[in-house]
């Protein structure tokens, strides 16, 4: 180990020791102080999955970090990365496989911003690697997956973050939206209506051989083998159930994770779990696409969840993208946007207490979502979008298309997070995996 990256990790021990003791440490790790750390006590980070929100994560971290590794089976993604004036600066070297990423001990923290199938297994290496992560959402392909991620957290005591910036940024609108409810200024909560828009219909899509430098075998992962199509991979891989679950996750990620934080059901999650309606672009047999060239994900949906209290979630594709709460006493509505509502104009007179504020974003200051992550990384504490909490928003997203996709209701026990009374839906926990790229602890 060089001495430079020991005195870096010396630092950080003691800086988390002093935080633990009360001890005011001789200097303050924050985004604030970021510009001013010596180049020897910046962390060192390794960027795996490097297109599209790859390339933003890229650019995020190398504000707090030096890039000094990139990954990724498609090489001209890796070599973008690495040539960004921002990310790799024509330095970091590039890696096709991530476990020579991983098995790199100068790495404190990576980035994982791959397509959602891949992100459980490279997370599971990352964190027995003794690596800090920050992983983009959805989180997981299976309820099942989430589940393992947890034990593996709990085994090694990484720091992780999950990319809902929601929770962090925007204005911070999403946050005290949260307050809101938890503060009971709409009463008590009767429903929330999560509205994340509907997956695109496509296809049939041409098959062809994989373009130069795409190392088609590895991007398919775990999931089956199958020819190449363009419109399988990159950005639309999200509209095949193979390796994504449409916009119910890609979204639901993201407006199911602050609705379920808001009704403080995000460490637990509903009872039961329909689909009042579905539209699919292509026809299901058993649950499954019938069809291997086109879209398969859903267009259309509204989905009812009912939670704890007799609180009612409807996740729909329709209407404006947001999340209207409603209560006994009012009603409002919050996106990326604005926060509205009879309730929002009464914060004139009545603001929210700044304290609570606080308390949601676990004592931390206001941050974006990458400096969060990496005040916790040197503090060792837990970041504002934590992976046991984004389990439980991806097991009600996982539910919706599980019951869309089945044609039934589901009843669901959130703490031994299992289906009720329904062999072949909770076998849809877990799926097949291709050997050699199965998903353990």
């Amino acid at each position: 180990m060089s001495p430079s990256k020991s005195s870096r990790r010396d630092f950080l021990r003691r800086s988390a020791t002093a935080a633990g003791t009360g001890v005011v440490a001789p200097y303050i790790w924050t985004s604030s102080h970021a510009k001013a750390e010596s180049k020897n006590d910046r962390l060192i980070a390794g960027c795996i999955g490097n297109g599209g929100m790859g390339h933003g994560d890229g650019q995020a971290v190398a504000r707090y970090a030096d890039v000094v590794a990139v990954c990724d089976v498609d090489r001209s993604h890796a070599e973008s990365a690495k040539n960004h004036p921002q990310i790799g600066k024509g330095k970091a070297e590039i890696y096709s496989d991530y476990r020579k990423l991983l098995d790199r001990p100068d790495v404190d923290v990576v980035t994982i911003s791959t397509p959602d199938h891949w992100h459980s297994r490279i997370c599971i290496a990352a964190m027995k690697a003794g690596k800090d992560v920050y992983c983009q959402k959805p989180l997981t392909l299976t309820i099942d997956e989430g589940k393992i991620l947890c034990r593996v957290l709990e085994q090694t005591g990484r720091v992780f973050q999950v990319g809902t910036q929601q929770r962090s940024e925007n204005g911070n609108m999403f946050l005290k939206a949260v307050a809101m409810v938890q503060l009971g200024r709409i009463g008590k909560v009767k429903r929330v209506t999560c509205a994340i828009g509907g997956g695109p219909a496509g296809g049939p899509f041409q098959k062809t051989d994989p373009p130069p430098g795409l190392d088609w075998d590895q991007w398919l992962g775990q999931t089956p083998l199958v020819d190449y199509i363009r419109q399988r991979c990159h950005g639309d891989f999200r509209w095949w159930y193979e390796y994504s679950g449409g916009k119910m996750t890609d979204w639901g990620a993201h407006h199911v994770d602050v609705a379920q934080w808001a009704i403080g059901m995000d460490h637990s999650g509903p009872t039961t779990v329909e689909g009042l309606s579905v539209t699919h672009p292509v026809a299901l047999k058993d649950g499954m696409p019938t069809e291997d060239d086109k879209f398969n994900t859903a267009t259309g949906f509204m989905i009812k969840c009912m939670f704890p209290g007799d609180v009612e979630m409807r996740i729909r594709h329709d209407t404006d993208n947001g999340i209207l709460f409603e209560g006994e006493k009012g009603r409002f509505f919050v996106d990326r946007g604005k926060l509205v509502g009879e309730a929002v104009e009464a914060l004139r007179d009545d603001p929210l207490p700044e304290n609570f504020l606080i308390k949601l974003r676990k004592g931390k200051p206001y941050n974006n979502h990458m400096g969060n992550f990496i005040d916790c990384v040197k503090d060792r504490s837990t970041p504002i979008s934590d992976l046991p909490t984004h389990h439980r928003t991806m097991t009600t997203c996982h539910l919706a298309n599980m019951a869309i996709r089945l044609g039934r209701k589901l009843t669901w026990d959130p703490q031994i997070e299992q289906i009720v009374s329904d062999d072949e839906a909770n076998a849809w926990q877990k799926r097949p995996q291709r050997r050699g790229y199965e998903v353990e602890a």
